[in-house]
């Protein structure tokens, strides 16, 4: 059997944020609109400090303002939930991003709980959950939407797919089994303590991977002719000390198997900041009752 062919989302970010380009010149043009994301760092995690910048870099390449908060680790969470019931009363901020992990002694869930729903682009906020579990419309969290565009692109009709997620996080797992039942697959969610995990994962037509755990997932778990999201990235030391960063899914193995698998890096994790701006753009088109055909 030939190499599974690798489902390249570097390329459909590129067309994702090439689209919210378009759509905010036209915002500009025709309603005198500038989409603007603020984003909320508290601390200074390397990695936290290098996703928001990049972020931000992204979201002004798209024309959109970015607004940019840092505040120090020692922060209070009276002092936070007081920056973003500012942002949500400033118009010009459309879309609110806190990023994540908050430093020890913040109520996480209550910071989400305070941005306002419209504004919400990671898509966390209990009131859009909602509507994702009731099938209505609503901001979809970043990740997950990356996923299944991904999926529709490979796929095209995903109806009556076996789709298994492994993983159960509210970040992706979650969220991204009600999208799969949404587009009429049949949807299994395990994890980490599922009997007989590997047996699980072989029913799969679609296979998606988010347990933060690296190459947990196993090449021979794989379906053959199975559409493999892989969404972990981790970094790992090889035997020669250098690091690298690897999928949860055994990808040289697993490609052996699959017919289509995502690379790592190079697959869901440019979506995800792609899905965030389309979001962000998204946000404001419903702040100024805008209506455009890519949104």
């Amino acid at each position: 059997m030939a190499e599974a062919r690798l489902i390249d989302g570097k390329a459909m970010a590129a067309a994702i944020c090439a689209d919210a380009a378009r759509d905010v010149a036209r915002l500009q043009a025709d309603h005198g609109v500038t989409p603007g994301l603020a984003t909320v760092m508290v601390g200074d995690d390397p990695a936290s400090e290098i996703y928001v910048r990049n972020k931000g870099r992204q979201t002004e390449q798209a024309g959109m303002n970015s607004f940019r908060h840092v505040l120090p680790a020692t922060t209070t969470q009276e002092d936070l939930l007081h920056l973003v019931a500012k942002l949500n009363r400033d118009p010009k901020a459309h879309g609110i991003l806190v990023q994540l992990p908050l430093p020890a002694g913040i109520d996480v869930d209550l910071v989400m709980d305070n941005i306002d729903p419209v504004k919400d682009v990671d898509g966390f906020h209990p009131v859009n959950m909602g509507l994702l579990m009731s099938g209505r419309d609503g901001l979809r969290p970043c990740t997950p939407l990356g996923c299944m565009m991904l999926l529709e692109y490979e796929l095209e009709d995903l109806t009556g797919c076996h789709a298994v997620v492994v993983g159960r996080s509210n970040i992706v797992g979650k969220p991204l089994a009600l999208m799969l039942l949404a587009a009429h697959c049949t949807v299994t969610i395990a994890h980490s303590r599922t009997r007989d995990l590997a047996s699980v994962c072989r029913q799969a037509d679609i296979l998606v991977v988010s347990t933060g755990r690296p190459e947990m997932v196993r090449g021979d778990w794989v379906r053959p002719d199975a559409v493999v999201i892989d969404v972990g990235i981790n970094r790992v030391e090889s035997a020669d000390g250098k690091r690298h960063l690897v999928g949860d899914v055994e990808f040289a193995a697993a490609r052996k198997h699959a017919r289509a698998i995502t690379p790592v890096p190079g697959g869901v994790g440019p979506m995800t900041i792609a899905c965030l701006l389309r979001n962000t753009v998204a946000a404001a088109c419903r702040q100024h009752g805008v209506i455009l055909p890519t949104i």
